[in-house]
């Protein structure tokens, strides 16, 4: 077993987390060539709309996949446990995620990255940079609501990405829609090829398992690996399971689907056009085994990642990896800044040295992490596909690329244009230097984006939306003691602006000196008060472009 790193407060935090991939190999005795370590990984993130279940489903995996002894609740009240991926205080006060949570776990013979992104729109930067790091996504849907805003345009970001989408239709022991409507929203809303993998066996109150379609079996409870063979949907042991008169509509439902539905292409579904559907109740274990095994049997294994020289494949020999997210204080007791890559190929050992191509500068992998939550275990060795932690004190930025020497660049992380700007009001100015120190290691790790006026007026920091306000003012007065509050601007719309010509750009910059501002980069933004104006300004500035999207590249 690795040397721990760092331990959770609690016992059960400490024993949760028994496995690291770091040495796959000792129960084996068998030494894994990369392509063989790479041809198991499996990473992936789960999506869905705030209160699908997406943070419940985590757990269940993560139980049914053995790193943990029981399943954590959200919004746990006494004894019930609390999940792991929820782990930061006002994640807990407010039931919702609000950073997304990397776990690592081992199951089937397969090293699953895990990622639990926020649901929550506010958050949807965190999100979006996430999707750049996995080779697929899981999409939980609630029978009861069916595709919601957030999950539309989740999926929207998975399809410009051409990232597989495996769908979950979860919550089917409370009260919920027909299957075969929920197949039809996903395949007309969506535009995708829905293929049902397992259908229900009874709704609500009435739910008792999951009936393979692939293969006639049924799954009464998770706690039953292999789940029962049956001789098809007419058997007795099936009948048994449906309420009474039911089992006359669930034959018939099932001659349907085989009539309707065509058959699962593992091609179509790497390409991102067709996906497989699962129906449970993560709550109630029904239809996680279904989803692990899928993961297992389906996803790609770690894709080639696209950089600006060229394609680089995850089986090649040397390192190459992209920060895709940097968190600040996961340990209160100590100011740390974790910088967390995306092997994109080759082997990781510790102790290696690597080159931060934008800075060009040496940087020694002393001590690489294996995430379980906030709990973690030193990483002796990773692969293309694994997601590991990097102590940074301020040396890595969102989008660095680490090789170990080769010029290359990885296509750039997504960074959007706030939709709320607002200037910090401090109510002690001798914390003033304080607040600028909390403020841009925050803005390093994507809680808000920093803006620095050009006119030395305060700076002005942008969001997303509200509740990214509430969670940097309680990060502010928890984790760097600064109380804050905040005003509103003259601004309302930011937009960075660029020029084929330097001296086009510069002339622009000097005559709008009132509304012009940096980015934590030093890149040029333009500020308005409303789109109109934006728009009015921009249409007088000849050779001047103004973007929504930025990327940000290593």
């Amino acid at each position: 077993m690795p040397q721990q790193a760092r331990r959770g407060n609690s016992l059960d935090a400490r024993k949760a987390f028994r496995y690291s991939p770091a040495k796959p190999n000792r129960t084996r005795f068998v030494t894994l060539t990369i392509p063989q370590e790479v041809a198991r990984r499996r990473t992936f993130a789960i999506i869905s709309h705030p209160d699908a279940g997406k943070t419940t489903l985590t757990e269940k995996l993560l139980l049914f996949g053995g790193a943990i002894q029981l399943a954590g609740h959200v919004r746990a009240k006494g004894d019930r446990r609390r999940t792991r991926s929820d782990w930061m205080a006002i994640e807990r006060q407010r039931g919702i995620s609000v950073v997304t949570s990397v776990m690592t776990f081992e199951y089937g013979g397969c090293v699953f990255n895990l990622l639990d992104t926020p649901g929550h729109e506010d958050f949807s930067e965190d999100t979006y940079r996430t999707l750049t790091a996995v080779d697929a996504a899981v999409m939980v849907i609630d029978g009861a609501k069916g595709i919601e805003d957030r999950t539309r345009k989740l999926f929207e970001i998975c399809r410009l990405r051409d990232i597989p989408i495996i769908t979950f239709i979860n919550k089917l022991d409370r009260e919920t829609r027909e299957p075969l409507d929920l197949i039809d929203e996903i395949e007309k809303g969506l535009a995708l090829t829905a293929v049902p993998m397992v259908w229900p066996i009874g709704l609500g109150k009435a739910f008792a398992g999951t009936y393979d379609l692939t293969e006639p079996r049924i799954r009464k409870l998770d706690s039953a690996p292999e789940g029962e063979e049956v001789s098809g949907p007419s058997d007795s042991r099936v009948t048994a399971l449906l309420a009474p008169g039911a089992d006359a509509h669930f034959r018939d439902e099932i001659e349907l689907v085989h009539s309707v539905t065509q058959g699962f292409d593992k091609q179509a579904f790497r390409e991102g056009h067709l996906s497989p559907v699962y129906f449970g109740s993560a709550i109630k274990n029904f239809g996680v085994r279904d989803l692990l095994e899928a993961l297992i049997k389906y996803e790609p294994p770690p894709r080639d990642q696209h950089s600006r020289q060229r394609d680089v494949k995850a089986v090649e020999p040397k390192l190459t990896g992209v920060v895709f997210k940097i968190q600040a204080n996961m340990d209160p007791n100590h100011r740390d800044r974790i910088a967390f890559m995306r092997v994109c190929s080759g082997k990781l050992t510790r102790g290696m040295r690597t080159t931060i191509v934008r800075t060009g500068k040496s940087l020694a992998l002393n001590a690489p992490q294996f995430f379980f939550a906030q709990d973690r275990s030193l990483a002796e060795e990773a692969y293309a596909g694994d997601v590991v932690g990097i102590p940074n004190h301020g040396v890595l930025r969102i989008g660095d690329t680490l090789t170990e020497g080769e010029d290359i660049v990885f296509t750039g992380v997504p960074s959007f244009a706030p939709e709320i700007l607002r200037r910090v009001k401090l109510s002690d100015p001798m914390k003033a230097k304080k607040l600028r120190s909390a403020l841009e290691e925050l803005a390093e790790e994507g809680v808000v984006q920093l803006f620095t006026p050009m006119d030395g007026s305060g700076a002005i920091v942008g969001v997303v939306g509200a509740l990214q306000l509430d969670v940097l003012k309680d990060r502010l007065n928890q984790e760097y003691g600064v109380p804050v509050d905040f005003e509103t601007t003259r601004f309302d719309v930011l937009r960075w602006i660029s020029s084929g010509d330097k001296k086009t750009l510069d002339t622009f910059v000097e005559g709008n000196r009132s509304s012009i501002a940096q980015d934590l980069d030093g890149a040029p933004v333009l500020l308005a008060s409303s789109a109109f104006n934006l728009n009015y300004t921009l249409e007088r500035a000849p050779g001047i472009s103004a973007q929504k999207i930025k990327e940000i590249h290593g």
